[in-house]
Protein backbone atom coordinates (compact mmCIF):
# COMPACT_ATOMS: atom_id res chain seq x y z
CA UNK A 1 0.00 0.00 0.00
CA UNK A 2 1.62 3.68 -0.86
CA UNK A 3 1.97 5.65 2.51
CA UNK A 4 2.75 9.51 2.52
CA UNK A 5 6.81 9.10 1.62
CA UNK A 6 6.01 7.71 -1.54
CA UNK A 7 2.77 9.17 -2.32
CA UNK A 8 4.62 12.79 -1.40
CA UNK A 9 7.59 11.89 -3.76
CA UNK A 10 4.53 11.81 -6.23
CA UNK A 11 2.51 14.19 -5.93
CA UNK A 12 5.82 16.50 -6.19
CA UNK A 13 6.73 14.71 -9.34
CA UNK A 14 3.33 15.81 -10.86
CA UNK A 15 3.02 18.80 -9.43
CA UNK A 16 6.20 19.71 -11.58
CA UNK A 17 5.51 18.36 -14.66
CA UNK A 18 1.51 19.31 -14.98
CA UNK A 19 1.17 22.21 -13.32
CA UNK A 20 -0.31 24.85 -15.97
CA UNK A 21 -1.43 21.88 -17.91
CA UNK A 22 -4.76 21.39 -19.64
CA UNK A 23 -6.40 18.21 -19.41
CA UNK A 24 -7.24 17.55 -23.01
CA UNK A 25 -8.73 13.95 -22.69
CA UNK A 26 -10.45 11.46 -20.02
CA UNK A 27 -10.34 7.39 -20.90
CA UNK A 28 -11.95 5.91 -17.35
CA UNK A 29 -11.21 2.30 -18.49
CA UNK A 30 -13.01 0.67 -15.68
CA UNK A 31 -16.14 2.09 -13.98
CA UNK A 32 -15.63 1.39 -10.60
CA UNK A 33 -13.32 3.71 -10.12
CA UNK A 34 -15.45 7.17 -10.10
CA UNK A 35 -16.98 7.56 -6.56
CA UNK A 36 -18.99 10.64 -7.89
CA UNK A 37 -20.64 9.60 -10.95
CA UNK A 38 -23.00 12.62 -10.65
CA UNK A 39 -19.23 13.70 -11.52
CA UNK A 40 -17.48 11.67 -14.14
CA UNK A 41 -14.17 12.59 -14.36
CA UNK A 42 -14.57 13.00 -18.02
CA UNK A 43 -16.12 16.50 -16.70
CA UNK A 44 -12.48 18.07 -16.48
CA UNK A 45 -12.10 17.93 -19.76
CA UNK A 46 -10.65 21.84 -20.60
CA UNK A 47 -9.69 22.21 -16.99
CA UNK A 48 -6.14 23.37 -16.32
CA UNK A 49 -3.77 22.05 -13.33
CA UNK A 50 -3.23 24.73 -10.78
CA UNK A 51 -1.07 22.30 -8.29
CA UNK A 52 -0.66 18.29 -7.06
CA UNK A 53 -0.47 17.80 -3.33
CA UNK A 54 -0.91 15.47 -0.74
CA UNK A 55 -3.43 14.60 1.64
CA UNK A 56 -2.67 11.78 4.37
CA UNK A 57 -2.23 8.50 1.73
CA UNK A 58 -4.66 10.51 -1.22
CA UNK A 59 -3.62 12.64 -4.35
CA UNK A 60 -5.33 16.14 -4.71
CA UNK A 61 -5.27 17.80 -8.07
CA UNK A 62 -6.63 21.22 -7.93
CA UNK A 63 -7.65 22.67 -11.11
CA UNK A 64 -8.66 26.15 -12.16
CA UNK A 65 -12.10 25.30 -12.54
CA UNK A 66 -12.31 25.38 -8.88
CA UNK A 67 -12.31 21.82 -8.80
CA UNK A 68 -10.59 18.87 -7.04
CA UNK A 69 -9.26 15.52 -8.44
CA UNK A 70 -8.96 13.77 -5.56
CA UNK A 71 -7.10 10.12 -6.14
CA UNK A 72 -7.11 7.34 -3.88
CA UNK A 73 -4.04 4.75 -4.33
CA UNK A 74 -6.01 2.31 -2.37
CA UNK A 75 -3.64 -1.19 -1.48
CA UNK A 76 -2.22 -2.04 -4.72
CA UNK A 77 -2.79 1.56 -6.40
CA UNK A 78 -0.21 4.01 -8.13
CA UNK A 79 0.44 6.12 -11.44
CA UNK A 80 3.01 6.29 -14.44
CA UNK A 81 3.52 8.46 -17.50
CA UNK A 82 2.52 6.58 -20.58
CA UNK A 83 5.26 5.47 -22.68
CA UNK A 84 4.95 4.51 -26.55
CA UNK A 85 6.60 1.30 -26.73
CA UNK A 86 9.01 1.19 -29.73
CA UNK A 87 8.02 -1.90 -31.71
CA UNK A 88 10.62 -4.09 -34.30
CA UNK A 89 10.48 -5.39 -37.60
CA UNK A 90 8.40 -8.39 -36.43
CA UNK A 91 6.05 -5.90 -34.91
CA UNK A 92 6.29 -7.10 -31.34
CA UNK A 93 6.87 -4.77 -28.86
CA UNK A 94 9.79 -4.70 -26.11
CA UNK A 95 7.26 -5.16 -23.30
CA UNK A 96 5.76 -8.33 -25.12
CA UNK A 97 9.04 -9.43 -25.48
CA UNK A 98 10.69 -8.69 -21.53
CA UNK A 99 12.12 -11.24 -19.18
CA UNK A 100 12.67 -11.83 -15.74
CA UNK A 101 16.38 -11.63 -14.22
CA UNK A 102 16.04 -15.44 -14.10
CA UNK A 103 15.16 -16.09 -17.93
CA UNK A 104 11.08 -16.43 -16.80
CA UNK A 105 8.91 -14.39 -18.30
CA UNK A 106 8.32 -10.42 -16.63
CA UNK A 107 5.86 -9.51 -14.90
CA UNK A 108 3.25 -7.74 -16.99
CA UNK A 109 2.72 -4.58 -15.83
CA UNK A 110 -0.31 -3.76 -13.95
CA UNK A 111 -3.79 -2.38 -15.94
CA UNK A 112 -4.21 1.63 -16.14
CA UNK A 113 -7.72 1.87 -15.47
CA UNK A 114 -7.89 5.65 -15.87
CA UNK A 115 -5.92 7.78 -18.58
CA UNK A 116 -5.32 11.40 -18.42
CA UNK A 117 -4.47 13.27 -21.57
CA UNK A 118 -2.75 16.72 -21.57
CA UNK A 119 -2.28 19.28 -23.89
CA UNK A 120 1.44 18.23 -23.90
CA UNK A 121 3.46 15.83 -22.85
CA UNK A 122 2.69 12.13 -21.79
CA UNK A 123 -0.42 10.84 -20.91
CA UNK A 124 -0.87 10.07 -17.09
CA UNK A 125 -2.20 6.69 -16.25
CA UNK A 126 -3.77 5.46 -12.89
CA UNK A 127 -3.26 2.22 -12.39
CA UNK A 128 -4.29 -1.11 -10.23
CA UNK A 129 -2.28 -4.03 -9.51
CA UNK A 130 -4.97 -5.88 -7.15
CA UNK A 131 -7.47 -8.08 -7.63
CA UNK A 132 -10.04 -6.62 -6.95
CA UNK A 133 -10.32 -2.66 -7.84
CA UNK A 134 -8.95 -0.57 -4.76
CA UNK A 135 -8.32 2.67 -6.72
CA UNK A 136 -10.77 5.45 -6.44
CA UNK A 137 -11.29 8.91 -8.17
CA UNK A 138 -13.71 11.88 -6.73
CA UNK A 139 -14.49 15.15 -8.47
CA UNK A 140 -15.46 17.19 -6.41
CA UNK A 141 -15.48 21.36 -4.85
CA UNK A 142 -13.60 20.85 -2.17
CA UNK A 143 -11.03 17.81 -0.86
CA UNK A 144 -12.48 17.98 2.37
CA UNK A 145 -15.80 16.58 0.65
CA UNK A 146 -14.11 13.19 0.55
CA UNK A 147 -14.77 11.14 3.33
CA UNK A 148 -10.72 9.13 3.46
CA UNK A 149 -10.37 13.40 4.05
CA UNK A 150 -12.57 14.73 5.90
CA UNK A 151 -11.43 12.05 8.55
CA UNK A 152 -7.51 12.64 8.37
CA UNK A 153 -6.04 13.30 11.41
CA UNK A 154 -2.50 15.12 12.06
CA UNK A 155 0.54 14.43 9.39
CA UNK A 156 3.91 13.96 11.13
CA UNK A 157 5.59 15.46 8.11
CA UNK A 158 3.73 18.55 9.40
CA UNK A 159 6.43 21.03 11.22
CA UNK A 160 3.56 21.89 13.18
CA UNK A 161 3.19 18.09 14.24
CA UNK A 162 3.90 18.23 18.17
CA UNK A 163 4.14 15.75 20.85
CA UNK A 164 1.17 17.14 22.71
CA UNK A 165 -1.30 16.54 19.86
CA UNK A 166 0.58 12.84 19.17
CA UNK A 167 0.03 12.34 23.27
CA UNK A 168 -3.40 12.78 23.17
CA UNK A 169 -3.83 10.25 20.46
CA UNK A 170 -1.84 7.48 21.50
CA UNK A 171 -1.16 7.68 25.18
CA UNK A 172 -4.41 6.42 27.83
CA UNK A 173 -5.90 4.77 24.62
CA UNK A 174 -6.81 0.33 25.33
CA UNK A 175 -5.20 0.09 21.39
CA UNK A 176 -2.64 -1.83 20.12
CA UNK A 177 -0.16 0.65 19.00
CA UNK A 178 0.48 -0.88 15.37
CA UNK A 179 -3.08 0.07 15.08
CA UNK A 180 -2.74 3.68 16.24
CA UNK A 181 -0.11 4.20 13.91
CA UNK A 182 -2.14 3.02 10.89
CA UNK A 183 -5.19 4.92 12.39
CA UNK A 184 -5.92 7.69 9.99
CA UNK A 185 -8.23 9.80 12.46
CA UNK A 186 -4.83 9.39 14.78
CA UNK A 187 -2.18 10.39 12.50
CA UNK A 188 -2.51 10.72 8.42
CA UNK A 189 -0.39 8.73 6.36
CA UNK A 190 0.88 5.50 7.63
CA UNK A 191 0.65 2.21 7.22
CA UNK A 192 1.77 -1.52 7.45
CA UNK A 193 4.71 -0.93 6.47
CA UNK A 194 6.34 2.17 7.81
CA UNK A 195 4.60 1.18 11.47
CA UNK A 196 6.92 -1.99 11.21
CA UNK A 197 9.49 0.77 11.08
CA UNK A 198 8.68 3.30 13.69
CA UNK A 199 7.94 0.51 16.29
CA UNK A 200 11.53 -1.05 15.60
CA UNK A 201 13.35 2.57 15.75
CA UNK A 202 11.16 2.80 18.78
CA UNK A 203 11.94 -0.47 20.49
CA UNK A 204 8.18 -0.96 21.36
CA UNK A 205 6.09 -3.75 20.48
CA UNK A 206 3.30 -3.62 18.17
CA UNK A 207 0.68 -5.33 19.84
CA UNK A 208 0.99 -3.38 23.47
CA UNK A 209 -1.55 -0.56 24.37
CA UNK A 210 -0.94 3.11 24.68
CA UNK A 211 -2.52 2.98 27.76
CA UNK A 212 0.72 1.42 29.00
CA UNK A 213 3.42 3.57 27.83
CA UNK A 214 5.68 5.47 30.30
CA UNK A 215 6.68 9.42 29.30
CA UNK A 216 9.90 8.24 28.07
CA UNK A 217 8.14 5.30 25.90
CA UNK A 218 5.87 8.19 24.55
CA UNK A 219 8.88 10.28 23.45
CA UNK A 220 10.54 7.42 21.95
CA UNK A 221 7.16 6.83 19.82
CA UNK A 222 6.91 10.46 18.82
CA UNK A 223 10.68 11.27 17.94
CA UNK A 224 10.61 7.98 15.69
CA UNK A 225 7.15 8.28 14.40
CA UNK A 226 8.52 12.10 12.90
CA UNK A 227 11.91 10.95 12.21
CA UNK A 228 10.59 7.99 9.94
CA UNK A 229 8.36 9.70 8.07
CA UNK A 230 10.17 12.40 7.56
CA UNK A 231 13.66 10.76 6.69
CA UNK A 232 11.88 8.45 4.50
CA UNK A 233 10.20 11.85 2.60
CA UNK A 234 13.83 13.42 1.95
CA UNK A 235 15.47 9.81 0.78
CA UNK A 236 12.39 9.49 -1.92
CA UNK A 237 12.14 13.23 -2.87
CA UNK A 238 13.55 13.20 -6.59
CA UNK A 239 12.91 9.73 -7.04
CA UNK A 240 11.43 8.68 -10.73
CA UNK A 241 7.86 7.65 -9.51
CA UNK A 242 8.48 4.55 -11.05
CA UNK A 243 11.48 3.49 -9.02
CA UNK A 244 9.07 4.93 -5.67
CA UNK A 245 8.24 1.63 -4.76
CA UNK A 246 11.43 -0.55 -5.36
CA UNK A 247 12.65 2.43 -3.23
CA UNK A 248 10.55 1.80 -0.09
CA UNK A 249 11.37 -1.92 -0.36
CA UNK A 250 15.16 -1.69 -0.56
CA UNK A 251 15.07 1.35 2.45
CA UNK A 252 13.04 -1.55 5.13
CA UNK A 253 14.55 -2.18 8.02
CA UNK A 254 12.10 -4.93 9.56
CA UNK A 255 9.26 -4.94 7.37
CA UNK A 256 8.90 -7.33 4.72
CA UNK A 257 12.68 -8.71 6.25
CA UNK A 258 11.55 -11.58 7.88
CA UNK A 259 14.09 -14.46 8.44
CA UNK A 260 16.99 -11.61 8.32
CA UNK A 261 19.21 -10.67 10.98
CA UNK A 262 17.59 -7.26 12.63
CA UNK A 263 20.05 -4.39 12.17
CA UNK A 264 20.60 -3.60 15.35
CA UNK A 265 20.82 -6.74 17.82
CA UNK A 266 21.50 -9.76 15.18
CA UNK A 267 18.00 -11.58 16.07
CA UNK A 268 16.11 -12.84 13.49
CA UNK A 269 13.44 -10.78 12.45
CA UNK A 270 10.03 -12.53 12.32
CA UNK A 271 6.28 -11.98 10.80
CA UNK A 272 3.00 -12.02 13.59
CA UNK A 273 0.01 -11.48 11.98
CA UNK A 274 -1.81 -7.89 12.19
CA UNK A 275 -5.91 -7.64 11.51
CA UNK A 276 -5.75 -8.98 7.93
CA UNK A 277 -2.11 -8.65 6.74
CA UNK A 278 1.45 -9.98 8.22
CA UNK A 279 3.90 -7.86 9.43
CA UNK A 280 7.41 -7.95 11.13
CA UNK A 281 9.33 -7.34 13.92
CA UNK A 282 12.51 -7.92 16.30
CA UNK A 283 11.64 -10.30 18.86
CA UNK A 284 14.81 -8.96 21.05
CA UNK A 285 14.39 -5.56 20.12
CA UNK A 286 10.78 -4.85 20.88
CA UNK A 287 9.29 -7.71 22.34
CA UNK A 288 11.35 -8.54 25.29
CA UNK A 289 12.05 -11.96 23.88
CA UNK A 290 8.01 -13.08 23.01
CA UNK A 291 7.26 -14.43 20.14
CA UNK A 292 3.79 -13.03 18.59
CA UNK A 293 1.46 -15.47 17.10
CA UNK A 294 1.61 -16.12 13.37
CA UNK A 295 -1.86 -17.37 11.50
CA UNK A 296 -1.99 -20.66 11.13
CA UNK A 297 0.69 -22.29 13.97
Amino acid sequence: MPESPEVQALAEELDSRLAGRMIADVDVLEFRVTKTRARPLTTLVGERVVGVTRHGKLLDLDLDGSEHLVVSLGRHGWARWRVEEPTDAAGATDAADATSADGGAAEPPPPALVALEFDDGPALELTDAGGWVSLGCWVVDDAAEVPAIAKLASDPADPGFGRGDFEAVVKDRRKQLKAILQEQESIAGIGNAYSDEILHVAKLSPVVHGATLDDDEVGRLHDATVGVIRSAIDARRGVPIHELKAAKVAAMRVHGRAGEDCPRCGDTILDFSFASTTAQYCPTCQTGGEVLPLKGE
